[in-house]
């Protein structure tokens, strides 16, 4: 009754629902190895927030990168802002509300510097340069914590015009005169404190994310496909054992009037 399944046809749909299946089941196994990264952030987040902050050449001695397990570590830095080189991130929100992060070398006594993104400002959504309010004049100690560049193209990480999309002191380090620590900071605090704050930014969420739901998605998706393809064969193989019959030779009576 089945051997029909032997057909090109039926074969064509079996391969097609294994690699539906196949794909789908990666599909989920990629969210969960997303949801294990997500699990392993949280613990360096958590880890790094506990602890009190360093000092910026303890966190990244001799021109080191930030990397996953470094990004977040609280540091403090000594240094001079230079407002001749600042930028501002375009485009940035938060809750609904359009406006622009604000971005500042600070120059360390060692001659080398460190972008610090200095917080949030309100803006219209366009791409005119905002006035930002100044930061503190002279020395400063900033502290906060440190993020890694921003993978994004050339288009988004070199300043136009006094602006980027995203931050990265890679696309920075030809826009200013000295050499920058790879990575940036968000800063927290600052002393002395400026005229005028700027928005901080706000501590990652440490949840887990959709990943788990979607992953049971994906798997959802395999199973339905396996299942639907049983499903078809038998509904077929149900019709084959009792087919339909039209034009008067089966199923419904012949209904056409009769002639004399």
């Amino acid at each position: 009754m089945y051997r029909f399944m032997l057909s090109a046809r039926w074969i064509g749909f079996a391969v097609f629902v294994v690699l539906l299946a196949a794909v789908c089941t990666r599909l989920g196994l990629w969210q969960m190895h997303k949801l294990e990264l997500r699990l392993d952030r949280n613990d360096v987040i958590t880890r790094h927030f506990t602890t009190d902050p360093v000092d910026l050449a303890e966190a990244l001695p001799d021109g080191a990168e930030v990397d996953r397990t470094s990004e977040w570590t609280r540091v403090r830095a000594t240094g001079t802002y230079d407002l001749d080189h600042q930028v501002t991130v375009k485009f940035t929100t938060r809750d609904g509300a359009p406006g622009a992060d604000v971005v500042t070398p600070l120059v360390l006594d060692s001659g080398t510097a460190v972008l610090v993104d200095r917080g949030w400002i309100e803006t219209q959504n366009n791409v005119t340069r905002p006035d930002v309010p100044a930061p503190p004049s002279g020395e400063v100690t900033i502290e906060g914590w440190l993020r890694q560049n921003n993978g994004a193209g050339d288009d988004a990480v070199v300043p136009r015009d006094g602006q980027i999309r995203a931050v990265s002191s890679e696309g920075m380090a030809d826009f200013v005169p000295y050499d920058l620590t790879n990575g940036y900071v968000n800063l927290q605090k600052e002393t002395p404190a400026p005229a005028t704050a700027l928005e901080a930014e706000p501590k990652p969420e440490l949840g887990q994310g959709p990943h788990f739901f979607y992953a049971l998605q994906w798997w959802f998706f395999a199973l339905l496909a396996v299942v639907g393809y049983f499903w078809f064969a038998r509904a077929e193989a149900k019709e084959r054992r009792n087919p339909t019959r039209i034009d008067g030779f089966a199923g419904e009576p012949d209904r056409t009037p009769a002639t004399t």
